[in-house]
């Protein structure tokens, strides 16, 4: 049953939830911001920490959702799960560092004591709910992990993330559990080059990433579709910065919905970063709650007509500590069809922005995409 964004339903499906303490003990150290410190940056702090994903859990807590929602317990990922994706040196130097005061698991990725441990709970919590959501123990579900996996690579991690949590479990859902076809789709801000190198040559994994163009040393082009088999199953959207609202959801309307009811996926994975929100500090979007809620329920609606409603939404970026959770406890009132009445303060600080409109040279990126994998 499809209903308006802010109407309740008489039937509201089964929302997993997966969460875990441990995620919150990930310690990225005293650093520059984005970089190190060192040199002429002053130590001051990450922004890669674990504030606001705490602060989204809080939340939650206080509007009452979280009593709501099907509790998934994590568990630590086995090393033969790590290793569908990862190498086994980039595990033990995670696994070594990891006995002492951390280290360095690959560019703009540091970590301290135990984070082995946490980030293969994190990986294994992921592991956990799509079982769930395969075995009918709920509907749907989100799970809020940390650290991050999105841009981790099978030799190293890669900016902020330590294991490749939705690759891992993508590989999980076709290796261990015969679905026949995932697709997996990255609304992060920064693109979503893990699951694209996973998957490159693979046609049984859609890949979709719809991110800012050409930042943070990322590519994620038009061009880069995929190969062998898997060409045409790799879809890059790179928007321009100062993309708002009306380029995000004329992306979706015109290219990423049609290119998953063209792929049929039996299971949908959702890596959802909120960077691209409006007052986000890594990313130079203007994207708003009501953006992030509209986005996430038309992936939703997607998945109840492809895939009997299976979707998974996991946690990437979105590092402003008061502005992020607004946006990500949208996506999950959309997923579990609860409303809590809580209100983002922060989007009418920018609603009478012009640029939140879709314009002409940002309507050419996606009228590119179209055209090149044939979505018309």
């Amino acid at each position: 049953m499809q209903t308006n964004s802010n109407d309740h339903r008489d039937e509201r499906p089964r929302t997993g939830f997966a969460w875990d303490e441990w995620f919150m003990w990930h310690n990225t150290g005293r650093g520059g911001g984005l970089v190190l410190a060192g040199g002429w940056v002053e130590p001051h702090g990450m922004v890669d920490n674990p504030e606001p994903k705490r602060r989204l859990k809080n939340l939650m807590d206080r509007s009452g959702l979280t009593e709501q929602l099907v509790p998934i317990k994590s568990r630590p990922a086995t090393e033969e799960e790590l290793c569908y994706f990862h190498t086994a040196d980039h595990m033990a130097l995670v696994r070594e560092g990891s006995k002492g005061m951390g280290g360095m698991a690959g560019p703009y990725v540091p970590f301290g004591a135990d984070t082995f441990e946490i980030a293969r709970r994190a990986a294994g919590a992921l592991l956990e709910t799509v079982d769930h959501v395969l075995d009918g123990k709920v509907d749907n579900a989100y799970a809020l992990l940390y650290p991050p996996g999105h841009h981790a690579q099978a030799h190293q991690g890669l900016g902020n993330c330590i294991f490749g949590n939705v690759v891992i479990a993508a590989h999980h859902a076709r290796r261990v559990r015969g679905v026949a076809r995932v697709a997996i789709v990255d609304f992060d801000v920064h693109h979503g080059n893990g699951a694209q190198e996973a998957f490159y040559d693979d046609p049984s994994v859609l890949t979709i990433s719809i991110h800012q163009r050409g930042w943070f040393t990322l590519k994620g082009e038009v061009s880069e579709r995929g190969e062998g088999a898997g060409d045409g199953a790799n879809i890059n959207i790179p928007l321009p910065a100062g993309s708002g609202n009306g380029a995000f959801i004329s992306a979706f309307e015109r290219a990423i919905v049609p290119a998953l009811h063209r792929f049929k996926p039996d299971l949908i994975l959702v890596a959802a970063g909120y960077d691209a929100g409006s007052f986000d500090v890594t990313g130079r979007m203007i994207v708003t709650t009501d953006a992030f809620r509209t986005m996430s329920r038309m992936l939703i609606d997607a998945a109840a007509t492809l895939c009997a409603g299976r979707i998974i939404f996991e946690h990437e970026g979105g590092y402003n500590p008061t502005a992020t959770l607004f946006s990500a406890l949208a996506v999950v009132e959309e997923l579990s069809g609860i409303a809590t009445g809580v209100e983002d303060p922060f989007d009418p600080l920018v609603a009478d922005c012009p640029d939140l409109m879709l314009l002409p040279h940002q309507e050419e990126i996606i009228d590119q995409v179209v055209e090149a994998f044939g979505l018309q």
